[in-house]
């Protein structure tokens, strides 16, 4: 019989944590009870909140429990206090680079302006980065809930500070706002500058996002992109061009999009080739890290080690590590799984 390893213990890339979604619970409560603030019921209670979010209504109560959070990162120790902390999590599950994306706009009327609140997170990043030995990096994500002008602003202020840690430019919330091709020029402008793309696509829409991150975006990852499951012509296309999905198994139950863990198309995607790098999307509201993604591909889908230990490269192979840290996070995948 196969020996079953720890997943804790396989290097691997986090590659789709969002800011304020990575927070502990407790932290949570810590800070609003500091502030003053009152949450929801839904995120006291100590358990994940029920979550449905394919319609309208749906999508409008997670953002409201995602706002309530957010509002209670005030103060620039807050901010180093969520990052070293998602850092210590992510170590604590194997992780030896972490992508964490944000939104700074979220975040500048309390940090004073859009460039304060940014260096504040870049700086904690990088100090989050030296504490812990986590190798780690930002992905700035426009919203498009809001203009696309907004969205050029935010690609520009990425390229001017990539030399600080920015890696990628992202596009996040309800996909069936805004179409991908009227946030193109900031993404031209992404790319340019060097940063990936990275765009979300493929979650609470159908096949026809992905294409479209594909099409209009030239994204070299997607965010999600488990739809693509349903179209083998789109998977081939992602296989052949080795665009990675950013899936994320327990926050696609979570939210509604499968209804039980053995639905989503993990297998599916593995079997088509289509790289993939699991995340955990939003631990505070959906109730599991990251080592906990590559547990369900185990129980759920019958995913062998050996396979786990292809989708952990497959995540260190779509990052934006520098060469040597991969390196040596795909000879710790090669040693977790000889190991014994």
């Amino acid at each position: 019989m196969e020996r079953v390893r720890d997943v804790s213990e396989l290097p691997k890339a986090h590659l789709h944590l969002h800011f304020t979604g990575s927070m502990r619970s407790t932290t949570l409560l810590e800070l609003a009870d500091k502030y003053g603030v009152r949450l929801p019921d839904a995120l006291t209670s100590g358990e994940p909140p029920k979550l449905r979010a394919t319609d309208e209504r749906g999508w409008f109560r997670f953002q409201r429990l995602y706002d309530a959070a957010r509002s209670c990162l005030r103060e620039p120790e807050d901010i180093r206090r969520l990052v070293r902390e998602a850092a210590e999590e992510d170590v604590k599950d194997g992780s030896g680079w972490l992508e964490i994306q944000v939104d700074p706009t979220s975040y500048a009327p309390r940090l004073g302006g859009l460039i304060p609140a940014l260096e504040v997170i870049l700086d904690a990043v990088d100090s989050a980065s030296r504490e812990t030995g986590l190798g780690m990096r930002v992905l700035v994500a426009a919203n498009r809930m809001k203009h696309p002008l907004d969205a050029r602003t935010l690609a520009r202020l990425a390229v001017r500070y990539a030399d600080r840690g920015i890696v990628g430019f992202g596009l996040s919330n309800d996909e069936r706002r805004g179409m991908a091709r009227d946030f193109d020029r900031a993404f031209e402008i992404a790319r340019e500058g060097g940063l990936l793309a990275a765009p979300h696509g493929g979650e609470l829409t159908g096949p026809a996002s992905v294409r479209d991150c594909l099409d209009d975006l030239h994204a070299s990852r997607i965010g999600h992109g488990v739809r693509a499951a349903e179209d083998p012509r789109l998977m081939k296309r992602l296989a052949d061009r080795g665009v990675t999905c950013e899936v994320c198994p327990a926050s696609n139950v979570a939210l509604g999009v499968y209804e039980k863990p053995e639905d989503v198309p993990l297998r599916t995607l593995f079997e088509a080739g289509v790289p993939m790098a699991l995340g955990a999307d939003d631990p505070l509201l959906f109730g599991s890290r990251l080592a906990a993604q590559y547990e369900i591909a185990r129980r759920h889908h019958d995913f062998t080690d050996a396979e786990l230990a292809e989708l952990a490269r497959q995540s260190v192979r779509a990052s934006a590590a520098p060469e040597d840290i991969k390196a040596k996070l795909l000879a710790g995948v090669d040693d977790w799984l000889t190991q014994g």
